[in-house]
């Protein structure tokens, strides 16, 4: 099978060579790389695989410059809450892409550990089983996929585990102990299943891979770029100089000032949520916890 990579960054590579194993892949970007399969993006379009690492900040702008329905089966693999709307990716996809073309990948994954061909677990999520079936097939024999039709529950778990990442960070940071880090972890699970059961998710995502599993990675390794924002706010640097310093997209971020407008609007209780937000826009993190445990 023919899969086309769009997206060439730390995931979108580590995707490439994974399906490498059993598929010719070919993989386009903005920026171009000297690699042997890359294309174009036409070319790149014309594959009736594609696989879109394209962060969620910028997928809706990119989509409506770049792609043209022909029939693609879409599996997006990138995570988070468009900021400026609200929106759920799936709801940005869902307005160029019939539903049943689309799937959605979740699950505990670090892209270093999938190049170095190391045991994953990931989840396929789709309207259409028959289209998550078919993704699953392209996959390697060192990652299991299991697949799920409870779109906006992964939707909701991929993109709020990088919020509670980045409280993570700051907690560690702050070196604040094990017992703080593991509390606030378990809150944020709750926290997250408090706000999927406002969308209509299932338990289950959240207490499986999509959620507690990627979760418990996410939130503790400094191998998570949005673990690495919290570290960087802890020791008083502003959410531009931490960015720049890390020199990737931090999906957390938009998605906590995504959170920070939902929960106003739809009176939802996220209090962890609310102090990242409130730390980006400049409070003391050590206040922020402080008031964490207080409250």
């Amino acid at each position: 099978m023919r899969v086309g990579v769009i997206g060439a960054g730390k995931w979108g590579e580590a995707l490439a060579f994974a399906m490498s194993e059993k598929n010719e892949v070919i993989i386009t970007s903005r920026t171009p790389r000297d690699w042997d399969n890359f294309r174009s993006l036409d070319e790149v379009l014309r594959c009736e695989y594609l696989i879109i690492t394209v962060p969620a900040q910028q997928v809706a702008q990119w989509l409506k410059e770049n792609f043209t329905f022909s029939g693609q089966k879409i599996l997006v693999a990138a995570k988070g809450i468009e900021a400026s709307s609200g929106r759920f990716l799936n709801d940005i996809y869902a307005d160029f892409i019939p539903t049943g073309n689309l799937a959605f990948l979740s699950g505990p994954s670090f892209a270093i550990e999938v190049k170095q061909k190391l045991p994953t677990a990931l989840v396929i999520n789709s309207e259409s089983l028959e289209t998550a079936s078919e993704f699953a097939a392209l996959f390697p024999s060192f990652i299991r996929t299991y697949t799920s039709t409870d779109v906006i529950g992964a939707e909701i778990t991929g993109a709020y585990k990088n919020v509670i990442a980045i409280a993570a960070g700051i907690c560690e940071g702050l070196s604040l102990g094990h017992n703080a880090a593991a509390s606030l972890i378990a809150r944020g699970l709750v926290e997250m299943q408090r706000f999927g059961k406002a969308y209509g998710a299932s338990d289950e995502s959240f207490l499986g891979l999509s959620g507690a599993g990627d979760l418990f990675l996410t939130a503790s390794s400094s191998m998570s770029r949005n673990y690495r924002v919290g570290l960087g706010l802890a020791s008083g640097k502003d959410k531009e100089q931490v960015c720049e310093e890390i020199g990737e997209v931090s999906e957390g971020i938009g998605t906590a000032y995504a959170l920070h407008e939902i929960a106003l609007e739809r009176g939802i209780y996220l209090p962890i949520a609310a102090e990242v937000y409130a730390i980006l826009e400049g409070k003391s993190p050590r206040q922020s916890l402080k008031d964490l445990i207080e409250r």
